[in-house]
């Protein structure tokens, strides 16, 4: 066997021990599918302002991300966007949440709607931090 740093992989690396692991933990889990929710918000002119993006995965709602244009913020937007998405991924059974925000990002926001921090993760990437908050639905 031969063992081999890349130190600028193609992306069909990482992808090809992705779904390795993903087989390996499907045929372990009681649960099996991701499920794609979103939420999107359009302006008058039909371009993209807000939106938020996740999966439901059993009892979960993943929540990825969550994005308010410059312009739009302020107006309690995101928060009209976190209610949409938890709402359906209520409908879908979901009955906690997950997520993780940056130090610079929007944990106060979150704190706000009911989350709480579960777990810090310091130097993140050198000098901030990374904090992962879940809710119950």
């Amino acid at each position: 066997m031969k063992v081999e740093v890349i130190e600028s992989p193609d992306q069909s690396i990482a992808d090809f021990f992705e779904k390795r692991i993903e087989e390996f933990n499907l045929a372990r889990w009681e649960v099996t599918e991701k499920k794609p929710i979103a939420v999107k918000v359009t302006d008058d002119d039909g371009e993209l302002v807000a939106g938020a993006a996740g999966k439901t995965f059993g009892l979960w709602l993943l929540l990825d991300n969550l994005w308010v244009a410059e312009s739009n913020r302020g107006q309690d937007l995101g928060s009209k966007i976190l209610v949409a998405l938890e709402n359906a991924a209520k409908v879908r059974g979901c009955r906690f949440v997950l997520l993780d925000t940056l130090n610079f990002q929007a944990r106060p926001f979150y704190e706000k709607h009911g989350y709480s921090v579960q777990w810090t993760q310091k130097n993140y990437p050198r000098d901030g931090m990374k904090f992962f908050m879940v809710k119950e639905l």
